[in-house]
């Protein structure tokens, strides 16, 4: 374990972003431990679905979404806030919050470590303050914008990594079968050309596993903007190149996180599985002749 969780107070002449990182840095501490504390106490009383089947919502997660939107709401009153779990409030002060109350909370309902808490402050539309705290391993992650990313209070460094064949990577699945459909195919063509795969579950701790060098990239596509805002952020600030899949910039539908040395040769080799596997898919359906 690095350091300490317990995020610092500002000091000095603190600027904006150090102040929102702090804020985040507080509740996303405190809703994670309320969440892990209360589950470990009672269980899980309720769960519901949302988008399928198998996208789960439990009593947690509205509770940890309503605790950090209170106290939000207690320090900056005037801000926009927007949640996972419907908290949507217009701001006036340019500043807005994504929360994603429980990231990862599969994970969290069947008591696999793999879920966190993440919070994020944007201001004219640019991340600025981000904080990813995860229960389980009791590891906060944060990042300023411009002042580098932290986890417990140290500076972190993303990978070294240069050679495909050694890259270690993450990804994740969607919730709709026939998106797991095209992702599984997609990840069987990839796993031999990598070192491995993982797939831990919840986006905003691969992210911030990315951040650490703990992988030495991460891809998903059709997520929320709760599910990236701060683990974007806190890899980028730890020195990830970020960006899209397509070429674009990273964006909730389609994000890479990667070593600056592997950024380009893994977003071109996906690109050619896809094309590969979109070829294939076409010959499939066409009539005989």
């Amino acid at each position: 374990m690095t350091g300490s969780t317990e995020p610092t107070e500002p000091t000095g002449q603190t600027d904006l972003a150090e102040s929102l990182t702090h804020l985040a840095a507080r509740l996303a501490t405190e809703a994670g431990r309320a969440a892990r504390d209360g589950r470990a106490a009672r269980g899980i009383a309720a769960s519901a679905t949302k988008s399928t089947a198998t996208d789960m919502v439990t009593e947690f997660d509205r509770a940890s979404e309503a605790f950090i939107v209170a106290g939000l709401q207690q320090e900056r009153p005037d801000d926009g806030i927007v949640g996972e779990e419907g908290a949507s409030t217009e701001g006036t002060t340019g500043v807005s919050w994504l929360v994603d109350p429980i990231d990862g909370t599969t994970n969290f309902l069947y008591g696999l470590a793999g879920w966190g808490v993440s919070i994020a402050a944007r201001q004219d539309g640019e991340t600025i303050a981000a904080a990813v705290y995860l229960p389980a391993t009791d590891e906060l992650f944060t990042a300023t914008l411009g002042q580098g990313a932290r986890l417990n209070g140290e500076p972190i460094r993303c990978s070294t990594a240069t050679a495909l064949p050694l890259t270690l990577v993450a990804t994740g699945f969607g919730y709709r079968p026939e998106q797991r459909a095209v992702q599984a195919a997609r990840v069987a063509a990839l796993l031999p050309q990598v070192r491995d795969l993982r797939r831990f579950g919840a986006a905003s701790a691969d992210l911030c596993y990315a951040a650490a060098g703990r992988v030495d990239a991460y891809f998903e596509e059709n997520l929320g903007p709760w599910d990236i805002a701060a683990g974007e952020l806190i890899a980028r600030e730890a020195g990830c190149r970020t960006g899209g899949l397509d070429g674009g910039k990273a964006r909730p539908s389609t994000l890479l996180a990667a070593a600056p040395g592997i950024f380009e040769p893994l977003r071109d080799l996906i690109a050619r599985i896809d094309a590969d596997l979109a070829a294939g898919r076409s010959a499939a359906v066409q009539p005989n002749r």
